[in-house]
């Protein structure tokens, strides 16, 4: 059996090597249920609360287009997050109760996989 290793893999160029046939997360975040703060996060340049249980992340990189997955999840068992818009250069996500379906802050644990530009 081989093994390689190695700390950086460059591209013939210097730049950054392509990854055939495979799909990884372009960026990922988790922020305050109030949407203050981001306490983890790779590709996310800014954090906006847009009001109770509504957040927006913004880009570092934004992605080749709108036709991408942004991901998201909370920490509670109350109620469901879902992403309910995105663009480009950022998504965004919204929290409602199970119960009532009213809109409530939660930690919002995001992703999102597709083609940067």
């Amino acid at each position: 059996m081989s093994v390689l290793k190695a700390d950086t893999i460059q591209s013939t160029g210097g730049g950054a090597a392509t990854l055939t046939k495979q799909i990884a997360p372009k960026t990922f975040s988790v922020s305050a249920a109030d949407g203050t703060s981001i306490s983890a996060s790779f590709n996310i340049s800014s954090l906006s609360d847009d009001g109770t249980g509504l957040q927006t992340f913004s880009l570092t990189n934004s992605m080749s287009n709108t036709n991408y997955a942004a991901l998201a999840t909370g920490k509670t068992s109350f109620g469901g997050m879902v992403t309910d818009s995105h663009a480009v250069g950022s998504y965004r996500t919204a929290v409602r109760r199970f119960s009532d379906d009213a809109l409530f802050d939660d930690i919002p644990q995001t992703s999102a996989v597709g083609d940067l530009a």
